[in-house]
C-alpha cells in the first residue's frame, strides 16, 4: 500500500459543465441559458442602451434624443466618430458570443443526455438555430468575425482567425438547415417564444436573399434558395390590428414567428422586464428622450396622400408614431394616452415620438419597468421579402400581390399589376419603411441595395463613409484577447 502527498480537491455539491447535464430539466436549462442573450435582453437597461444605439442609431428614420446627447458612446454611434473601443457595440459583440457559447455547450453536452431522443433531438436543433441567429447578427454588423463552432475548455481555443463571410454564411445556413430538421412546427402555450421551423425557413430565406446581393456570382442560386425558403413558411398570416403586436396587448400574435419575450411575473425573484419604453418615449410621455423619428419617415408616411379607406394617412403611421395630425387631436376621441396631441405636446412644435413599444394603457407608461414583448420575425417580413426576391428575379407581377396584402392590412389601395421592376424595388423599399420602422431592419435593407450613403446623406449626416461605416470595426477587446486577430 502507498500513499501519495497529493491531495485532490473537489466539491461534490458544486455543479461544474462535466456534472451538470443529467437529464431533461437539465437540457431544458441549458436552452433557456442559450436563449437568455437574445438581442442584448440581459439586463433590464442593457436592453435598451445596447440594442438601440448600435443598431437603430445609424438609420435615417431616427434622430437621436435630447437625454442621448449626455451619453458620448451614444452620440460616437450616431455621428459616426466612433473607435474600435466603443463600449455599446463591443458589449454587443460579447453578449452575442456569450450566447454562442451557451449553444456550443448545449449541443455538445446534450447530445450524452439518456432522455427521450426526440425532445433530445429538438433542444439540440433549436440551440443549433440560435447558434445561427447570433452568428447572424454578429455578421450583419461585422464584415469578418470569429467562427466559434465548438465548446471552449481551454484558454488555447480563444486564439482563432477571422473567417471570411462566405464561410461563415455557410456555416449559418447549415446550422438553420439542421436546425429546421428538429425543430417542432408549433409550440405548447408552456414553450411559447422557443424557435419553430416556421422560424427556421424565414431566417434561411433572408440569409440567403442577403448573400444574393453579396455575390453576385452566384445571385440566381441564392435568390431560388431564398424563395424556396420563404415558400416554406406557413401556418401564419397578418394581424389587423398592427400597434397590437407592439404594446402588450398581443403577445405572439398569429403573424408573430419569431419573438422576444418579456412577462410582468416576478415569483421567485424572476425579473424578465424592461425599461424599453421610457428609452423609447419622450419627456411629453414621461420617457427619457433617447430616439424619436425622423422628418424623413414622417414624410415616408405621407408620401401617398391621404388615400387610405379611412380617409387618412397610410394607417401604419397613427400605430408607429404620435404627430401632429388631426386623427391625434379629434377632441371627441383622444388618442393619445385620453389626451389630445395638443394637450400632450405643444400646439405647433411638429414634436414626434415612437408608438412602437409602448405600453397600451397610461398607467402601464408610467411604471417603471414593462414586459411589452418584441417580434423579431413577423409574416409581414416574410411576404416582403419574398417579394424583393420574386421581383429580382424578374417577376414583378408575381411580387405584386405580396406587396398588396401588407397594404391591405394598412388599409391602403392596391399597387397597379402593370408595375415594371424599378418600380416593385422602389415600392419595397417603401413599404418596408413603413411596416419596421424602429425594428432595426433599415440599416440592413439599405446596405443590400447599396444605398446606404445615398440614405444618410439624403438626410445631412454626411460624417457616414460605406467603407468606413458599412461594419462596425473589430472590437479592441477582441484584439487584445485573440492574438490571432489584429
Amino acid at each position: 500500500m502507498s500513499c501519495s502527498d497529493r491531495l485532490e480537491l473537489s466539491a461534490p455539491d458544486q455543479l461544474t459543465s462535466a456534472n451538470f447535464w443529467r437529464n431533461a430539466s437539465d437540457a431544458e436549462a441549458g436552452l433557456a441559458s442559450a436563449y437568455s442573450q437574445l438581442e442584448s435582453s440581459t439586463d433590464v437597461w442593457e436592453f435598451s442602451e445596447i440594442k438601440f444605439p448600435v443598431e437603430a442609431y445609424r438609420e435615417d428614420i431616427c434622430v437621436i434624443g435630447s437625454d442621448a446627447m449626455n451619453y458620448q458612446t451614444w452620440v460616437e454611434l450616431y455621428n459616426f466618430t466612433y473607435t474600435n473601443g466603443n463600449s455599446q457595440f463591443s458589449r454587443y459583440w460579447d453578449i452575442n458570443y456569450t450566447g454562442i457559447a451557451f449553444t456550443n455547450q448545449v449541443i455538445e453536452k446534450v447530445a450524452t443526455i439518456d432522455m427521450d431522443v426526440t425532445y433530445r433531438d429538438q433542444i439540440i436543433a433549436e440551440a443549433k438555430f440560435l447558434r445561427a441567429y447570433y452568428h447572424m447578427k454578429l455578421l450583419l454588423n461585422w464584415e469578418k468575425i470569429v467562427l466559434r463552432d465548438v465548446y471552449i475548455t481551454n484558454e488555447s481555443q480563444i486564439n482563432k482567425e477571422l473567417s471570411s463571410r462566405t464561410e461563415v454564411w455557410d456555416f449559418i445556413i447549415k446550422d438553420y438547415e439542421e436546425a429546421i430538421v428538429g425543430m417542432a412546427p408549433k409550440h405548447t402555450e408552456a414553450n411559447v417564444g422557443r424557435a419553430t421551423k416556421g422560424a427556421g425557413y424565414a431566417y434561411l430565406g433572408y440569409c440567403y436573399l442577403t448573400r444574393a446581393y453579396e455575390e453576385v456570382a452566384r445571385r440566381d442560386e441564392m435568390l431560388e434558395k431564398a424563395e424556396k425558403a420563404f415558400r416554406n413558411v406557413t401556418g401564419y398570416s397578418l394581424e389587423k390590428n398592427f400597434l397590437s403586436m407592439f404594446d402588450g396587448t398581443n403577445k405572439n400574435s398569429k403573424e408573430s414567428i419569431f419573438e422576444l419575450q418579456f412577462t410582468d411575473n416576478t415569483a421567485n425573484g424572476a425579473s424578465y422586464r424592461t425599461a424599453i419604453h421610457k428609452w423609447i418615449a419622450t419627456g411629453e410621455l414621461e420617457g427619457w428622450d433617447e430616439i424619436t423619428p425622423s422628418d424623413m419617415l414622417l414624410a415616408e408616411f405621407k408620401k401617398e396622400g391621404r388615400v387610405a379607406t379611412t380617409g387618412n394617412y397610410d394607417s401604419r403611421l397613427y400605430q408607429t408614431l404620435f404627430c401632429e395630425d388631426p386623427y391625434f387631436n379629434d377632441v371627441n376621441t383622444p388618442r393619445v394616452y385620453g389626451k389630445t396631441y395638443n394637450e400632450k405636446f405643444e400646439q405647433g412644435s411638429g414634436r414626434m415620438c415612437f408608438r412602437k413599444y409602448l405600453p397600451a394603457t397610461f398607467d402601464d407608461l408610467n411604471k417603471s419597468r414593462t414586459a411589452v414583448n418584441l417580434p423579431l420575425m413577423r409574416y409581414a417580413d416574410v411576404l416582403l421579402l419574398l417579394a424583393e426576391t420574386l421581383n429580382e428575379q424578374g417577376k414583378p407581377s408575381d411580387a405584386i400581390p405580396l406587396m398588396n396584402e401588407v397594404r391591405e392590412r394598412a388599409d391602403m389601395p392596391a399597387l397597379s399589376s402593370g408595375l415594371d421592376k424599378e418600380q416593385v424595388r422602389k415600392q419595397i423599399e417603401h413599404e418596408r419603411i413603413l411596416e419596421f420602422a424602429l425594428e432595426n431592419t433599415r440599416f440592413y435593407d439599405l446596405r443590400r441595395w447599396g444605398k446606404t450613403k445615398e440614405a444618410l446623406h439624403a438626410i445631412g449626416r454626411t460624417n457616414f463613409d460605406p467603407n468606413k461605416h458599412n461594419f462596425y470595426p473589430i472590437p479592441l477587446l477582441e484584439i487584445k484577447s485573440n492574438d490571432k486577430v489584429n
